[in-house]
């Protein structure tokens, strides 16, 4: 008897759990004023700019620190001055930064919350003009003014939040497999950002005067990257770069002047 006492004191306590989680999370909901889309965020452009900032060193460190020649950053600086400057990106709140790393093994551009942005010289050395690091940076500037790091950053505390509350009211073993499945949905929110990404990449490069269509000439570059052993979409938090491809041309149809 006391046994199905405790039983259902803990599922009291994991449901509040839940529910608390549910709660803090809708109602954080607003409008991104750029991008239209409504969000579910809980840290202010304040704490983005501050988490980027504080996150910068470390990842540069990550990865062998910045690029030693310097006319290979400013000209990356260049390239993403022109590009903020020229589009919504300017009238964001956001400091931005753009920082060329040393990695010459990792194929890779990101952004952190804030304007902090990166792009490794494997993927740099790998590009053939001009337009195609406008292409990389403006996604990565997409990112930015989408608040995508924020928005997942609650979707992250709503779901931990979720599964503290299995874990707590049902059992450890089914918050795993809760896990797996959040893991999956996780996922493909992460693809959803990415495309957003790629739309804002088109139009910030269309407004700075770049042509969009080099866009496809980096996705053809990622997609040679990865090999024909690529991850398959569903279990990755970017979509194929043939699917990418096709948004692209959609999107250049819908901003080109």
């Amino acid at each position: 008897m006391k046994r199905k006492g405790n039983s259902k004191v803990k599922l009291l306590i994991g449901a509040g759990i839940v529910i608390f989680s549910l709660f803090q999370y809708f109602s954080n909901s607003e409008v991104n004023e750029f991008t239209g889309k409504k969000q579910h965020i809980s840290i202010t452009v304040d704490d983005e700019i501050a988490i980027g900032l504080q996150s910068a060193p470390t990842m540069a460190q990550q990865h062998g620190g910045l690029y030693p020649d310097q006319k290979y950053q400013e000209f990356v600086d260049k390239v993403g001055r022109k590009l903020v400057n020229n589009s919504i990106a300017k009238q964001t709140n956001y400091n931005y930064d753009f920082h060329l790393l040393k990695d010459e093994q990792t194929i890779n551009a990101f952004a952190l919350p804030g304007g902090q942005i990166f792009i490794t010289y494997a993927l740099f050395s790998r590009l053939e003009n001009e337009d195609q690091l406008a292409g990389v940076l403006g996604h990565e500037i997409g990112h930015v003014v989408g608040r995508h790091s924020a928005e997942r950053m609650s979707k992250q505390n709503l779901t931990e939040g979720i599964l503290n509350g299995v874990a707590v009211g049902i059992d450890p073993s089914t918050a795993q497999g809760a896990a797996a499945l959040a893991n999956i949905i996780n996922m493909s929110y992460g693809r959803e950002d990415e495309l957003e990404s790629d739309d804002l990449g088109v139009k910030f490069m269309i407004d700075a005067g770049y042509n969009p269509m080099e866009l496809i000439g980096v996705m053809e570059i990622l997609k040679d990257a990865a090999g024909p052993n690529r991850t398959n979409e569903r279990l990755s938090t970017h979509p194929d770069p043939e699917n990418r491809i096709e948004k692209i041309k959609e999107a250049i149809e819908k901003y080109k002047k």
